[in-house]
């Protein structure tokens, strides 16, 4: 017997069904007055633009000012637009041009064909494109490549610009080293850092190693810069080596690839370097200067005894004494103290000095080789446990709440500007008051979370990253500046296991051949 099924015919036909959802993109390129106005300009324009349709409605601008066109994943308003396709708000996207889009073929061409997935058309504006016809994806691959070589075009221009700025000695910089304040591209002292920065070349000459300056700062609790509070071996060793302490300047120390996406790299002489002499006031004389790299070359000669920079620093897992250092007529060798004394006082065997370089070696090149898969998803992890820890703090979420609110407003303020209830003037003055409170709020909250051990390890993982990140491509012979700026101890397994203990907790295990 076959059910009987009666039809109820819909009694409300919904907006969504009559007229197409309609969103609008637009984007500049660079956060100046006269470009704001663009912005403001662009978004006016897309709110009239459908206002007299009877076939589509505009549900949204979505707009991102001041923000690279090379890499989608830097436009937040463009990730907005995104979710909420995926999510099923929209129909239609319509944007002034491909330039405007995306000026990176690849990442255009994924976004269109995911958008024609979900069943959401593309209109570009100047280029008379739409998506909705399957063969204008050629023509699309076309104009996103012009689109891409408009945007080398442009990194070329600043590139050269920069370059011949370097060229002449004309070049300023925008973040200056520790022991100076910069203002409008000069340098001047900043004298309570210069302190610090002479007493660090002084401990140096007396004797202490780059690890032992580094624990003096930090338990004397001297931040090292703006960015990292804690001091290491490696931002010792960047004290040391910076010419700007004697007053010159080397200029294009890094470099940034010329294709998309654009990575900054370390130079180690892939392109030129420029050395400009008396760029900027001195801080410590030069021939404490030519010294201290004269002691710096020197600490990669054969070492004697306690001088070893491994000295206190290779631990036995057996007993827990440390390494000393011995040369006989095997070699250079690390010896468990305790067996030393007596074979029966502890069973570790002595390991080669030879073997513990190699190990390190190696584990360089592992964490180097799969630093993508290793450290970003690593920091991102504690960041979301430390976040976690601190959404119980009724405070931080208060503040949280207040800043979300303060967001709000800004958008409101925004549709208020395009619609011509405010002018440009009071729209501005308001969005910087706003934006004042929301940087207020944001470290208040730094404050708090700044309070707690946690970010001290995640200071020094940042740190341990970025060394590897910004380190040789392949170590092929050992780099003691590297170990001691990476490995805060070693503990010796047995004669055929190391563990390598890095600065903010890391292990990783070394096998020695």
């Amino acid at each position: 017997m076959n059910p009987n099924v009666t039809i109820i015919q819909p009694t409300i036909i919904a907006e969504r069904d009559s007229k197409a959802r309609v969103a609008a993109y637009c984007r500049v390129s660079s956060d100046s007055a006269d470009q704001l106005n663009s912005f403001m300009a662009q978004m006016r324009y897309y709110e009239n633009f459908l206002a007299d349709s009877k076939t589509e409605t505009l549900v949204g601008v979505y707009a991102d000012e001041g923000i690279t066109g090379t890499r989608m994943d830097k436009r937040d308003d463009f990730q907005r637009l995104l979710r909420d396709c995926r999510k099923g708000k929209i129909d239609r996207v319509i944007t002034k041009s491909i330039s405007r889009f995306a000026r990176n073929t690849k990442e255009c061409l994924s976004v269109i064909r995911e958008l024609k997935m979900l069943g959401i058309t593309v209109v570009f504006e100047k280029e008379n494109i739409d998506t909705d016809n399957i063969s204008d994806e050629m023509m699309i691959t076309i104009m996103g490549g012009l689109a891409q070589e408009e945007s080398n075009s442009i990194s070329q221009n600043m590139r050269w610009s920069v370059q011949k700025r370097m060229q002449n000695g004309t070049y300023k910089i925008s973040c200056p080293p520790y022991g100076f304040d910069v203002e409008n591209g000069i340098l001047s002292v900043n004298e309570k850092q210069a302190q610090i920065v002479r007493q660090i070349f002084s401990w140096y000459i007396s004797g202490c190693g780059l690890q032992k300056i580094a624990d003096i700062l930090n338990e004397n609790n001297i931040p090292s810069s703006k960015r990292h509070k804690l001091w290491t071996a490696h931002s010792v060793k960047y004290i040391l080596t910076n010419e700007r302490y004697i007053g010159d300047a080397v200029f294009q120390k890094n470099y940034v690839t010329e294709t998309i996406p654009h990575l900054e790299k370390r130079n180690y002489g892939e392109k030129s370097k420029y050395y400009v002499s008396d760029s900027n006031p001195a801080i410590v004389e030069k021939t404490i200067f030519e010294t201290v790299q004269k002691m710096l070359e020197d600490r990669h000669k054969p070492y004697l005894n306690s001088g070893h920079f491994l000295s206190g620093r290779i631990y036995c897992n057996n007993c827990g004494s440390t390494f000393k250092y011995k040369k006989n007529t095997c070699g250079d060798r690390w010896v468990c103290r305790k067996h030393d004394i007596g074979a029966e006082k502890c069973l570790s065997k002595p390991v080669s000095q030879e073997q513990i370089y190699d190990a390190f070696i190696t584990l360089y090149n592992k964490l180097k080789l799969n630093y993508s898969v290793i450290f970003p998803p690593l920091l991102l992890q504690l960041q979301e446990l430390k976040k976690r820890k601190f959404s119980g703090n009724q405070r931080y979420m208060d503040m949280s709440k207040e800043i979300a609110e303060l967001k709000g407003q800004t958008h409101v303020l925004a549709r208020l500007r395009t619609k011509g209830f405010l002018d440009e003037s009071k729209y501005l003055e308001q969005t910087s008051t706003i934006n004042a409170k929301i940087n207020r709020l944001g470290c208040e909250q730094s404050k708090i979370t700044q309070s707690d051990d946690e970010d001290d390890i995640i200071d020094k993982i940042k740190e341990v990253a970025s060394i590897i990140e910004n380190g040789i491509e392949l170590m092929t012979t050992f780099d003691e500046i590297l170990y001691e700026s990476l490995i805060e101890k070693i503990v010796v397994i047995d004669q055929n296991k190391l563990e390598f203990q890095l600065y903010g907790g890391l292990k990783f295990f070394g096998i020695i051949n």
